[in-house]
C-alpha cells in the first residue's frame, strides 16, 4: 500500500487551515460511516484533510485518505484495501469520489459489516442517490450536504468579514440594525456583485476571477458527461442533448417550462424531459421550484426553473439578465440554508410564513401588501426599512 501512503502524505501536505467551510463544525466526525455531498468544488475534499491534519493528527498507517480513482484501485478492490489498512493498525479510513468505484454501495457495506473498529468518511458527487445503491446503506451512513459558499462565507475566505451567520427570523426582525453593524465594517455591495459573478465556490483561491467561466463550463461537463452519465447510466448523446437544455434553462431563467414544446424541439419524449430536469438538479446544475401546496414528482412540471447558483448564469451567458440573477441568488440562499421554498399565487418565493418580492432598490410590496408577513428583498442598498430588506443580507443564512 506504499502508493497509497504516499499519496496521502503529498495531499495531506498542501491543506491549510485559513479557512473552514461551516459545515466543518456541524458535522458528527464520531460516526462510524459519514458521507460528504456537493457539487464539485464545494470543498468536500478539503474539509475531510483538513479534519484529518488539525483534528486527529494521526500517521497514515491510522488515518489515511484515498481517492477511489487512484490507479491502485486497477489491480485492488476498496474492501481489501480497508482490511489491510486496518489489519495494520488503521483506525479511520477517508475516501474520495467514491462514485467513481464500481460497486460502491456493495464494499462500502461490507466494510462496515466486517470491520467494526473501523471508521469511514467518504466524499460523493451531489448526483449520487447513496441510499440508492446496490446494498442498503440507509441504517449505516449519516449523509452530511456541503453546498457551495454563502456571500459570508465568501467575504470570510476573502479576509473582509468574520460574521457569524444569521437565521432568517433575525433577518426578517432586525435587518435594519444588522445591516447597519455589517455596513459599518465594509461596503457589501461591491463585494456582492463580485460574489455574484465568481465567489459561489473555494476555486477562486486557485483561478483568477476571468478563469472562473472556464472552469465552471468544465465542472458542467463533468458533471453530465462523468457523474451524472455514471450514476444514472446514460450515453454520450443523452449528455449533449442534457447539455442543450441547460443552455436553453440558461436563456431564459426563471425558466417557465413548456415540456411537449421541449420535447418536440429536442425530438425526444415527455418523459425525457422529466427525468432530465431530474437529473440536472441532482447535479447541482438547476434548482426548481413549485406552487405552494402542489406535491413533488419525477413525472411532473416543475413550474419555475433557476440555475442552481448565479455564477452559473454568468459562465454559461454573457450578460445574464439582472432580475433572474436576484432570484436565482436568493432561492439558493434560502435551500442552502434548510429552508422549504415554494412559489406563491402572488410573489416570488414563499418560505417560513413569508411571502418575498425581489427586485431592485425602488421595488415596491404593491404586488404582495395585503398579504401576512410580505417583506421586499431589495437589490443595491446597503440599509433596509421596515418591510425593504437588502438581498445580500440574506447571503448571512449560513
Amino acid at each position: 500500500m506504499d502508493p497509497l501512503y504516499s499519496f496521502h502524505t503529498n495531499v495531506l501536505r498542501q491543506v491549510a487551515r485559513s479557512f473552514f467551510r461551516f459545515l466543518y463544525k456541524e458535522m458528527n466526525w464520531d460516526q462510524r460511516m459519514l458521507a460528504i455531498k456537493g457539487p464539485r468544488g464545494s470543498g468536500k475534499t478539503t474539509l475531510m484533510l483538513q479534519h484529518m491534519k488539525y483534528d486527529l493528527k494521526m500517521p497514515a498507517n491510522r488515518a489515511l485518505y484515498v481517492s477511489a480513482d487512484h490507479y491502485w484501485f486497477y489491480n485492488h478492490n476498496l474492501y481489501e484495501t480497508a482490511e489491510s489498512f486496518y489489519l495494520n493498525g488503521g483506525r479511520v479510513l477517508f475516501i474520495d469520489e467514491v462514485h467513481k468505484y464500481p460497486l460502491w454501495s456493495r464494499e462500502l457495506k461490507n466494510i462496515y459489516d466486517g470491520l467494526p473498529g473501523l471508521k469511514i468518511a467518504f466524499s460523493a458527487s451531489s448526483a449520487l442517490d447513496i441510499y440508492r445503491g446496490e446494498a442498503d446503506l440507509s441504517r449505516r451512513v449519516i449523509t452530511y450536504n456541503l453546498p457551495g459558499m454563502s456571500f459570508r462565507e465568501y467575504l470570510l475566505l476573502k479576509g473582509t468579514s468574520e460574521m457569524k451567520p444569521l437565521s432568517f427570523h433575525d433577518i426578517v426582525t432586525y435587518h435594519e440594525d444588522l445591516a447597519k453593524e455589517i455596513s459599518s465594517q465594509i461596503r457589501p455591495l461591491p463585494h456582492f456583485h463580485d460574489y455574484l459573478k465568481f465567489g459561489y465556490l473555494p476555486i477562486i483561491t486557485e483561478s483568477r476571477e476571468d478563469e472562473i467561466p472556464l472552469r465552471l463550463n468544465q465542472v458542467i461537463n463533468t458533471v453530465i458527461e462523468s457523474d451524472l452519465a455514471y450514476t444514472e447510466g446514460f450515453d454520450s448523446g443523452t449528455s449533449i442533448k442534457m447539455k442543450k437544455l441547460l443552455g436553453v434553462i440558461a436563456e431564459s431563467v426563471p425558466f417557465k417550462p413548456n415540456v411537449s414544446a421541449l420535447a418536440r424541439k429536442m425530438d425526444v419524449s415527455r418523459e425525457s424531459i422529466y427525468q432530465w430536469f431530474t437529473y440536472l438538479e441532482k447535479g447541482g446544475l438547476i434548482r426548481t421550484i413549485r406552487q405552494k401546496g402542489k406535491g413533488v414528482s419525477t413525472l411532473q412540471k416543475p413550474d419555475k426553473v433557476y440555475l442552481e447558483n448565479t455564477n452559473l448564469a454568468y459562465a454559461l451567458k454573457k450578460n445574464p439578465d439582472i432580475g433572474s440573477i436576484r432570484e436565482s441568488f436568493l432561492m439558493n440562499q434560502l435551500v442552502n440554508a434548510g429552508n422549504v421554498v415554494e412559489l406563491p399565487e402572488r410573489g416570488d418565493f414563499f418560505t417560513e410564513e413569508v411571502t418575498i418580492e425581489v427586485g431592485g432598490k425602488h421595488k415596491t410590496d404593491e404586488q404582495i401588501k395585503d398579504l401576512s408577513n410580505p417583506i421586499i428583498a431589495a437589490d443595491d442598498i446597503e440599509v433596509g426599512y421596515a418591510n425593504k430588506i437588502p438581498l445580500w443580507l440574506f447571503g448571512f443564512l449560513y
